[in-house]
C-alpha cells in the first residue's frame, strides 16, 4: 500500500455530543474518495454509527475506526463517542492516536463544552487541532469565540482562517498561514479567490500575531520579526508543523462537514502536520516493535476483536505475540472488515480471536510489558437490579455480560449478596438503557430492571432482656434449646460484639456457637424489615435437655431471643449518607447547589478546580436515595458537563414520614 516511509498517522476525534464528529469523519473519508457518498447521521447512512443502538439515538455509543488514503498517504480515523454515558470507550483509543482533532460548535456556550476534552488532551499531552464545525450556522464574530476558548486550553490557539462574511453567512475564508483566500463551494473543493480588500489590513495583522506566536519556539524567526524581515512561506509552514506535532500550540480551522466546507483544508492540515507514529509510541513508552489493545469488541459476526495498534515494525499473520499465535488480521472500516496479510507501522488493525488479551494491553513477540496509558475515568453511579424474564436464562445472562463488561471499562457488574440482585453499573440512564439494548439484540437475553435497593439498617435505642425457647415434642428425640439475653445499643459504626458469659454448665459450650449463629439470623432482617447494626449481645442464662437438646435447637432460641428483644428495644431507621464531590462549571454552581438542598443534601463546601478555567468542586453529604437521578440532573444544569463522585461515609437516623414510607414499602407483601 502507497504511504509514507514512516507509517500510517492514526487521527482521533474528539469532542462534545452533538457538535459533529461522525459527520465530520464521513466527509474526511467523501473527500478522500474512500466513499462514494457521504452519508447522514440523522438518515443513519454513515459509516461509523452504524450499530442499531447509535442509530436509535442519532450519536455515537462506542468508538468507531475507518481508513483512508488521501495524497498517497494512510490514515486511521478513530471517531470516539462525546457523550459523558459514552466517553469512557474511547479514552484508549485516543491515547494511541498521533493527533487529535477536537470538534466544536461555532456557538460560544456549546464551545465551551469542549472543556474536559481540551484538559484531557493536555493531561495526556496529545498534540491537537481544533476545528470549529457548522460554520455555515454561525452567528457570531470568531475573534470573539477564540477569546472565549483561550482560557479553556492551557496551549496557545493558532488561528489559521480568517471568516469571509457575505450578509449574514460566512461563505469563504482566508489562509493566514498561506496568505491566500478561498471561496466555499458546496460538495466541492473551495475556489481560490482574491483577500477581500476590507480584510487586508486584519489578514496582516492576524498573520503578525501568529507568527509572533511560532517565534516563541524559534529563535530564527524572532530574529526576524525583530528586523523587520519577511519570513519566508517554507519557514513559516515548518514551524507550524512543529508547532501542531511537538503539542506546542493549537491551530484552530473551521468549515461545514455536512457541506464539505474546509474538509480538504483539514486533510492538508493533518498531512503536514500529524506527527509521526514514533512520537505516540515514546509518548506511551515503548521504543521497540509491539502492538498496543486499546478495545475489545464481541459485536462483530466474526466474533472476538481485539482492536489493536502496531507500532516499531511490521506485524505479520501467524505471529507469536506475548506466547500467543495470533490469528486473522483485519482493516476496519466502521462495522465492515477486511482481511489484511500483514500491518504495518502504525496501521490500527482488529485482531479476530486473540483469546486472553485485553484493552490497556501490549503485545510483543518478547512478551514484554509496558505500563498501560493513565487515562482518568469518571465515576459510573448509575446502578440498576437486574433480572432475566426467563429463569432459565440466568447462564446466558453472566456469560453475556462478561462479554459486555469486557469491552466497555464503564461498565461493571455483581452479585449483591445481601439484597439477592445482580447489579449493573453505568455511566447514566442512557447508557445502561443501551446496554440492555444490546444485551437483547447481542444475545437474546431479555430482562427486567428496577432500581438498586437502598442499603438501609437499623438499630435499637434501648437495653432489653429477653428469653429464646424453643420445645418441640413431635415423637421420639424432641427439639429442646433456652437461652437469656442481654441486648444493648453501640455507638454508631461498632458493629455487632458477642460476649459469653454462661456459668455453671448453664448451656453446653457445644451449643454457644449455635445460639450466636440464631441471633445473626435475627439480625439479617429486623422488626422494621432491614438488617441490624451496631448492638451488642451477652449471652447469660439458659438451659438444656441431655437427650433433646441439639445445636439446631439453640440456633432457633438464638433466633427467636432476638427478635423478640429487637421489637422491644425500640428499633429505629438508619439510611446511608455518602459524600458526594460534584465538578462542575461555575456558572452552573449555584443550582448545584439548590439542588443538592432539595434533595436532603448538607454542603460541606466548595473551591476553584485546580488548573480549570471558571470550574468549581462543590462537597457535601448526601443520603444515598437522594443519588437516584442525580446524574441527569447535574448534567442538565450544566449543558452535560457536571460529574460526581460519591463514597459511603456513615448511617444516619431517619424518622418522621419519610421513614414511615421506607418502612411501610419494606413489609409491604411482596
Amino acid at each position: 500500500m502507497p504511504g509514507r516511509s514512516d507509517g500510517t498517522r492514526a487521527i482521533a476525534l474528539v469532542g462534545p455530543g452533538g457538535a459533529g464528529k461522525t459527520s465530520l469523519a464521513e466527509a474526511l473519508l467523501f473527500c478522500a474518495g474512500a466513499i462514494g457518498r457521504q452519508g447522514s447521521v440523522d438518515a443513519g447512512t454513515c459509516i461509523g454509527d452504524s450499530c442499531p443502538e447509535a442509530r436509535a439515538r442519532g450519536g455515537s455509543t462506542e468508538l468507531n475506526v475507518m481508513h483512508f488514503d488521501y495524497l498517497d498517504d494512510h490514515y486511521a480515523l478513530v471517531d470516539t463517542p462525546g457523550s459523558v454515558g459514552f466517553v469512557a470507550d474511547g479514552a484508549l483509543g485516543l491515547a494511541v492516536c498521533d493527533l487529535a482533532v477536537v470538534v466544536i460548535d461555532p456557538e460560544q456556550g456549546r464551545a465551551q463544552l469542549a472543556e474536559p476534552t481540551l484538559r484531557q488532551l493536555e493531561t495526556m499531552d496529545i498534540p491537537h487541532i481544533i476545528f470549529v464545525n457548522k460554520i455555515d450556522q454561525a452567528r457570531g464574530r470568531l475573534r470573539d469565540l477564540l477569546e472565549v476558548l483561550q482560557p479553556l486550553s492551557a496551549k496557545p490557539l493558532l488561528a489559521r482562517h480568517i471568516p469571509i462574511w457575505e450578509g449574514d453567512r460566512i461563505t469563504g475564508f482566508v489562509d493566514v498561514g498561506l496568505e491566500r483566500a478561498f471561496h466555499y463551494v458546496p460538495g466541492k473543493p473551495s475556489e481560490r479567490t482574491e483577500i477581500p480588500a476590507e480584510l487586508m489590513e486584519r489578514e496582516v495583522a492576524d498573520r503578525m500575531h501568529l507568527l509572533e506566536q511560532l517565534a516563541d519556539h524559534d529563535d530564527s524567526l524572532l530574529e526576524q520579526l525583530l528586523m523587520d524581515e519577511t519570513p519566508d512561506q517554507k519557514t513559516v509552514l515548518a514551524d507550524l508543523a512543529r508547532e501542531t506535532g511537538e503539542h506546542l500550540g493549537v491551530p484552530v480551522m473551521f468549515g461545514s462537514a455536512l457541506n464539505g466546507f474546509g474538509v480538504r483544508r483539514l486533510l492538508k492540515a493533518l498531512r503536514h502536520e500529524a506527527p509521526a507514529p514514533d512520537r505516540a509510541a515514546l509518548r506511551l513508552g515503548t521504543d521497540e516493535a509491539c502492538a498496543f489493545v486499546f478495545k475489545v469488541s464481541n459485536g462483530n459476526q466474526i466474533g472476538r476483536l481485539a482492536y489493536t495498534r502496531v507500532f516499531g515494525g511490521t506485524l505479520q499473520e501467524g505471529a507469536e505475540l506475548n506466547g500467543t499465535r495470533i490469528g486473522t488480521l483485519l482493516r476496519l472500516q466502521g462495522e465492515k472488515t477486511t482481511k489484511i496479510s500483514c500491518a504495518e507501522q502504525g496501521d490500527v488493525i482488529a485482531i479476530a480471536k486473540l483469546e486472553g488479551a485485553q484493552a490497556g494491553q501490549w503485545l510483543s513477540a518478547k512478551g514484554k510489558t509496558f505500563p498501560p496509558p493513565d487515562i482518568e475515568r469518571l465515576a459510573a453511579n448509575a446502578v440498576i437490579a437486574i433480572a432475566p424474564k426467563n429463569r432459565n436464562d440466568d447462564v446466558k445472562l453472566s456469560t453475556a455480560l462478561h462479554k459486555l463488561t469486557e469491552e466497555d471499562s464503564s461498565l461493571s457488574w455483581e452479585q449483591d449478596e445481601v439484597h439477592h440482585e445482580t447489579l449493573l453499573k453505568g455511566m447514566g440512564d442512557e447508557h445502561l438503557n443501551v446496554v440492555l439494548a444490546r444485551l437483547k439484540r447481542r444475545y437474546g437475553v431479555d430482562v427486567t430492571s428496577r432500581p438498586a435497593t437502598i442499603g438501609y439498617k437499623e438499630s435499637i435505642r434501648k437495653s432489653v432482656t429477653q428469653r429464646g425457647r424453643h420445645k418441640k415434642q413431635s415423637g421420639g428425640h424432641g427439639q429442646y434449646g433456652d437461652c437469656v439475653i442481654e441486648l444493648r445499643p453501640l455507638p454508631r459504626g461498632s458493629g455487632f460484639v458477642f460476649e459469653d458469659k454462661i456459668t455453671g454448665g448453664a448451656i453446653p459450650r457445644q451449643y454457644i456457637p449455635a445460639v450466636e449463629a440464631g441471633i445473626k439470623d435475627a439480625m439479617e432482617k429486623g422488626p422494621l424489615g432491614f438488617p441490624v447494626v451496631d448492638v451488642a449481645v451477652t449471652l447469660t442464662d439458659g438451659s438444656f435437655h441431655s437427650v433433646d437438646s441439639s445445636e439446631l435447637a439453640f440456633r432457633t432460641a438464638g433466633r427467636i431471643a432476638m427478635s423478640e428483644a429487637l421489637a422491644a428495644a425500640q428499633p429505629y431507621l438508619l439510611e446511608p449518607i455518602c459524600k458526594v464531590t460534584i465538578t462542575a462549571p461555575n456558572a452552573a454552581t449555584s443550582r448545584v447547589t439548590s439542588t443538592v438542598s432539595s434533595r436532603r443534601g448538607q454542603m460541606l463546601g466548595m473551591e476553584p478546580r485546580d488548573g480549570w478555567h471558571r470550574w468549581d468542586h462543590v462537597e457535601a453529604l448526601m443520603p444515598e436515595a437522594s443519588l437516584r437521578g442525580l446524574d441527569a440532573d447535574l448534567r442538565s444544569l450544566s449543558q452535560g458537563l457536571a460529574t460526581y463522585t460519591a463514597e459511603f461515609d456513615h448511617l444516619q437516623e431517619i424518622s418522621g414520614k419519610l421513614a414511615d414510607e421506607v418502612v411501610s414499602k419494606q413489609l409491604e407483601p411482596a
